[in-house]
């Protein structure tokens, strides 16, 4: 078997919603506050899983580890490690304002890559949004006078968004997910933040958050700058994926050519997946591993999906 339907690790957080288990297939999840589905990681603290086939159970860092590059495809050899993490994130409040490095400054600091990431918008509340950039631009000295003041949220620019748009967010761009938000988000593997403000939440032992002030002004692009929507079809192309969004009203084949894997984001409506003799039913929310080994493939029905290669 060479197509994996994926269960996704659970993340709860201070911000979270619930949409995501009401309205996303997630009701396997019992918890009430789900403020992330990790759809694609392999991430020790939240690895994805595989639902069905001979793998059944195993993580999908383990298939990769024991198929190689028929699963992988041949442009893995070109990572140091798993490049990609895919996830849905429902945001009821608004999440932390961070930056993640650019390459320069994580080799710097001995770290293996900067963060660049997209966001499409999968739904939203009225008038909800994201922060994205500055409206004007800061010195490093003032950058951190803001933050250490609490005055840093005046400079922030603010994006409001609709159902189906898409932001990349390259390193060094301070960012966050407004309150009301829920978004797929698709961006390089590494987990590396420097947050910057946290609208005064605090963890369950009563303490604030860490803010990471020092290494932010050091990080941070301080010129202004607005959000770039992408329109179409292919929506980014970067160093490490490449997103494409697929709409299907009737049939569609797809082709996998050995140097990648595709995985499919459901974001709409209800699918079957057919392969050689097998069927599989998609539904909103299901996340699809493609093998680079499997060949065409074909999607039949109505709906839409993300489908990253890299």
């Amino acid at each position: 078997m060479s197509i994996y339907k994926l269960k996704p690790a659970y993340k709860d957080d201070l911000w979270g919603g619930s949409r995501l288990k009401k309205d996303f297939g997630k009701s396997e999840y019992h918890g009430y506050v789900l403020a992330e589905t990790w759809e694609l990681s392999f991430d020790p603290s939240g690895l994805t899983t595989i639902r069905n086939g001979e793998y059944k159970g195993k993580t999908v860092k383990e298939l990769f580890e024991e198929c190689g590059e028929a699963v992988s495809g041949t442009n893995y050899s070109k990572f140091h490690n798993f490049p990609l993490s895919i996830k849905f994130i429902d945001a009821r409040q608004n999440l932390s304002i961070k930056l993640h490095p650019k390459d320069e400054y994580a080799d710097e600091k001995g770290l293996l890559k900067g963060n660049d990431e997209c966001w499409y918008i999968v739904d939203r509340l009225p008038n909800a949004g994201i922060f994205y950039g500055l409206e004007h631009d800061l010195t490093k000295e003032e950058f951190r006078q803001k933050i250490e003041d609490n005055t840093l949220m005046k400079e922030l620019h603010f994006q409001p968004v609709n159902p189906g748009e898409i932001y990349f967010l390259p390193s060094g761009i301070l960012h966050s997910i407004g309150a009301g938000v829920l978004a797929a988000e698709i961006k390089q593997s590494e987990q590396v933040k420097y947050r910057v403000y946290d609208f005064g939440r605090v963890k369950p032992d009563g303490q604030p958050r860490e803010l990471m002030i020092d290494d932010a002004v050091n990080a941070a692009i301080l010129k202004a700058g607005v959000p770039k929507r992408y329109d179409g079809d292919h929506l980014v192309k970067c160093d490490t994926f490449t997103l494409d969004k697929v709409e299907i009203d009737g049939e569609v084949t797809l082709k996998t050519d050995g140097t990648t894997f595709h995985h499919l984001l459901t974001i709409d409506g209800e699918m079957i997946l057919k392969y050689g003799e097998n069927r599989m039913e998609i539904l909103k929310g299901d996340g699809i591993l493609i093998s680079a080994d499997q060949g065409e493939y074909t999607l039949k029905g109505k709906g839409t999906l993300l489908k990253t290669t890299i």
